[in-house]
């Protein structure tokens, strides 16, 4: 019989064992980050938020717009109305168009140790390229919008270069400080652990003939000695029968709480509903779903346990 059990107890749980395995290998995602995006202090990829290109786009159009209508009101009824709107407007359409890029550079290549000299020579580059493409871009757009109402638009020479380089260096680097940190931002909060979730409630594996009875621990209200089988009884009224000793079962519930309350009885103390005594030291369990279980004074441990919980 001790035999028979074990080889029963070790093809138990070598299925268990095997469906473990293949819940791990099928259960878990894959780690995938994004293509083309840099990877952050903590190796997650850096990605900046929508959130971020919308709050500078509407910062730029916002900043635009009070621009316009200062320079329209400073300088009186002589100049048109449209003047200011076409100058600042196109300026932000340019800047609009070149948000991607700067966040690219903004993400790729941050400040820190040892980054030096990249990043000196990588933002040096981008301010420059950044005020050629915004003014010539801007230039192109007020010809084409001057053309338009029978204009004539002239940008300047050398010295407006310089003048709008000035501008382009703030501009430039008050947008890639803005995308650096809200990428960062982004990605400590993704990195942030989670709460851990709920453990799978424990199981037991009844054989019952040639089925085997996954029963949730909980769903067992007690289990009882029948010969060579141990017959259980289940929440839903169920009672299958496996062969085993009752020992044998003891050892696999009483970590989940089980008691032994008399040399042919385990109960689940959840399921107990009442205690009643019987005279002679000894009481009867009164279980859910109206069963009875002998608790015998041999086993005063389980007593105690059930009195603490009552």
């Amino acid at each position: 019989m001790t035999i028979r059990l074990a080889e029963e107890a070790r093809d138990i749980a070598q299925l268990q064992s095997r469906r473990d395995e293949r819940r791990s290998a099928g259960g878990q995602p894959s780690a995938a980050g994004t293509i083309g995006a840099p990877a952050g202090t903590n190796g997650a990829r850096l990605r900046i938020p929508r959130a971020a290109y919308a709050g500078v786009a509407l910062f730029i159009l916002a900043l635009t717009t009070v621009n316009a209508l200062t320079v329209l009101h400073d300088a009186g009824p002589g100049l048109p109305a449209w003047k200011p709107f076409v100058a600042e407007y196109s300026a932000a359409v340019m800047i609009f168009a070149l948000l991607p890029a700067v966040a690219f550079l903004a993400v790729r290549t941050p400040m820190g140790r040892g980054r030096w000299a990249p990043f000196v020579f990588v933002h040096l580059l981008g301010t420059v390229g950044f005020c050629v493409v915004l003014v010539g871009g801007f230039v192109f757009l007020r010809k084409v919008v001057y053309a338009a109402l029978g204009r004539h638009y002239v940008f300047g020479a050398f010295g407006e270069w310089i003048y709008e380089y000035r501008k382009d260096v703030l501009a430039y680097w008050g947008m890639a400080v803005v995308f650096h940190l809200s990428a960062r931002l982004s990605s400590g909060a993704r990195a942030a652990p989670r709460a851990p979730t709920a453990e799978p409630e424990p199981t037991f594996d009844i054989r019952d003939g040639l089925r085997i009875i996954r029963a949730p621990v909980s769903e067992i209200i007690s289990a009882r000695s029948a010969g060579n089988y141990v017959e259980f009884h289940l929440a839903d009224g169920r009672r299958p029968l496996m062969r085993a000793t009752l020992a044998g079962v003891e050892a696999a519930l009483a970590p989940h709480g089980f008691l032994r309350t008399h040399r042919s009885w385990l109960v689940n103390p959840q399921r107990v509903r009442a205690l009643e005594p019987e005279g002679s030291g000894d009481w009867r369990v009164a279980l859910e779903g109206g069963g009875e279980a002998p608790l015998s004074r041999r086993f005063p441990q389980a007593l105690e346990a059930l009195r603490r919980l009552a």
